[in-house]
C-alpha cells in the first residue's frame, strides 16, 4: 500500500506543480522534481517486487507460498505482474531522469507540504522492506492478542 500510495501522491504533485497528465511530458522532469521522481523510482522498484523495496518481500512470500502449495500457475502469475509492471514503469523512470525535457524552465520541486508525505510514504516503503521483521513480529503480536482477547472467535 505505501507503494501505491506514494505513486498516487508524485503523480498529484507533478500534476499540481506541472500541469502534466501523460507520460510522453515528463521527458526530464526528474531534473526539476527530483526528490518526487526519486520517491516515485521507490514505489515503482517496490511494485516490479524489486529488493529492497516492501513490494520485493510481499511477492518473496506469495512465491513461497505458491509454492508450498504446488501451484505454479500463481507462481507465474505473481512473475508476470512484477515483469508488468517494470514494463510501465522503468520506461517513465527513464523518460525523467535521461531524457531532455521540454518546456520545463522556471517549473521547481512541489512545495514541502506536498513532498513530505511523498517522501515519507517512500521512506516506509524501504523501510518495511529492509526490515520486515520489526513489522512482522508487531502483527503477531498483535494478532495473538487479539485472540487471546476474543478466544479465537475469528477463526
Amino acid at each position: 500500500a505505501t507503494m501505491k500510495i506514494t505513486l498516487f501522491f508524485c503523480a498529484g504533485a507533478i500534476y499540481v506543480n506541472l500541469h502534466k497528465e501523460n507520460i510522453s511530458e515528463l521527458n526530464g522532469i526528474g531534473k526539476v522534481m527530483p526528490w518526487t521522481m526519486a520517491a516515485f523510482t521507490i514505489g515503482s522498484l517496490g511494485l516490479a517486487g524489486i529488493p529492497p523495496i516492501n513490494g520485493f518481500i510481499s511477492k518473496w512470500f506469495l512465491g513461497v507460498g505458491a509454492l508450498q502449495a504446488n501451484m505454479s500457475i500463481a507462481l507465474i502469475i505473481l512473475v508476470l505482474s512484477g515483469l508488468l509492471n517494470a514494463g510501465y514503469f522503468f520506461p517513465i523512470i527513464h523518460r525523467a531522469f535521461f531524457r531532455e525535457g521540454k518546456n520545463l524552465e522556471g517549473h521547481k520541486e512541489a512545495s514541502l507540504l506536498m513532498v513530505l508525505p511523498i517522501v515519507i510514504t517512500a521512506f516506509l516503503s524501504l523501510l518495511f522492506g529492509l526490515f520486515p521483521d520489526l513489522f512482522f513480529n508487531f502483527f503477531t503480536t498483535a494478532v495473538n492478542i487479539s485472540n487471546s482477547v476474543l478466544g479465537g472467535f475469528l477463526r
